[in-house]
């Protein structure tokens, strides 16, 4: 693959402001900075972003703060002061984007409302995720991920009918959010360009979730069907499920289109059975779904994983194997499309992480380094080169603590 040069990120020049923690707001930084925009992290003095201490550590180093904060320029700031304040809003003179993620309300509080900030940079775009938008009777809520999730709907259709509703082993509410804030910054950064303008990209976590919930309203009104937990499948889309094989081994195959059940007829031996009239079309594999199930699960059974997937393959049918991180790191394909990246770190050394995604062909985005580890590691370079102060007015801040 190729891999950027000096000067070909496709975001160079764009400059972002972050204020949020956690989730929400800086992995929609971190997917900018991914393409090349200076991300200028904004952390209060002595009162780093959660994140610094979640997931698991090695050696004291926090392994999530590396992989949410790479590329990132780290600097401390009191936004409750109005020295604090002040100091951002000469930071905002000179970005293009501003994420924040608090409730909302907060930034209006600390006199740092858009009305406010597009007044001193009317380019300004700002990114404001919280859990239920900057406007409804909710606003005011807490609105963590995982809510979000719930009342965006996924929790509800996520686990198996028997069971209460489960939650998807990540963070995804937060995810999405910060999938759409950074399209959102994207479209305004190109409308920006006829107008000349910015303006404010209002991502509800909730909304986020519930925007890619599919058919899910129209199939209650005008269908009169609530979507319920099914577990692996997907009611009337068959076959389409997990099946286990010789080897005690999970795999998924997909097979629902007439031509790839076929396919998959023939990769079991059983040619006519693309034929019989209760799996000859998707609808009737959709009413005979669990005796099609059963009947390929037969099949699996009597092969090791790897036979199965190899004929599979063979036989142009959708499959794979269920993975965890043990399989990522071995398979070749991950491998070959730079998916795995190792970047160097202060304290581990290689540091492994995901790669870029989505892989532009001409301007590739690029990890260049970790997330800082030190708090405020790049005061020094952003308010005395960026901002011009003096050693004088810096020392005032820090000694006003409001960096």
């Amino acid at each position: 693959m190729t891999e950027a040069q000096p000067g070909q990120l496709p975001l160079e020049g764009v400059r972002v402001i972050e204020l949020g923690t956690l989730l929400a707001g800086p992995f929609a930084g971190r997917l900018l900075a991914d393409f090349g925009a200076e991300v200028i992290k904004v952390e209060p003095p002595g009162k780093p972003d959660p994140m610094r201490n979640w997931g698991k550590e090695k050696d004291g180093v926090g392994l999530w703060w590396p992989v949410q904060s790479r590329n990132k320029k780290s600097i401390t700031l009191n936004l409750r002061v109005k020295e604090g304040q002040a100091v951002l809003k000469d930071l905002v003179k000179e970005a293009d984007i501003l994420i924040e993620n608090f409730r909302p309300g907060t930034m209006e509080k600390w006199n740092l409302s858009y009305e406010e900030l597009s007044a001193i940079n009317p380019g300004l775009i700002m990114a404001r995720t919280s859990g239920f938008g900057q406007s409804g009777p909710y606003k005011q809520r807490a609105g963590f991920g995982s809510v979000a999730e719930a009342m965006g709907g996924l929790r509800y259709v996520t686990g198996f009918p028997d069971r209460p509703p489960a939650r998807i082993g990540i963070s995804i509410g937060d995810t999405l959010a910060a999938l759409f804030s950074t399209i959102g910054c994207m479209t305004a950064l190109h409308e920006r360009e006829r107008s000349g303008r910015g303006q404010v990209v209002d991502t509800a976590i909730y909304e986020s979730v519930f925007g890619v919930m599919e058919s899910l309203v129209p199939d209650y009104l005008l269908a009169g069907y609530i979507r319920e937990r099914m577990g692996n499948i997907l009611p009337g889309i068959a076959p389409s499920n997990i099946y286990l094989t010789r080897d005690e081994t999970y795999i998924v195959i997909g097979a629902n289109a007439d031509r790839v059940f076929r396919r998959l007829c023939e990769a079991m031996g059983e040619p006519e059975l693309a034929d019989d009239p209760k799996f000859a079309t998707h609808t009737a594999r959709g009413e005979h779904q669990r005796e099609l199930d059963a009947r390929i699960e037969t099949w699996t059974k009597t092969l090791d994983a790897k036979d199965v997937l190899s004929l599979l393959e063979e036989k142009g049918v959708p499959s794979g194997m269920i993975y965890s991180a043990k399989e990522i790191v071995e398979d070749p394909h991950y491998q070959a499309r730079e998916m795995i990246i190792e970047t160097e770190h202060p304290q581990l050394g290689k540091f492994p992480m995901p790669g870029v995604v989505p892989k532009l062909s001409r301007t590739p985005g690029q990890v260049q380094s970790v997330g800082a580890e030190e708090l405020g590691q790049h005061n020094d370079e952003v308010y005395r080169e960026l901002l011009g102060y003096d050693k004088a007015k810096l020392q005032s801040l820090k000694d006003q603590h409001v960096i």
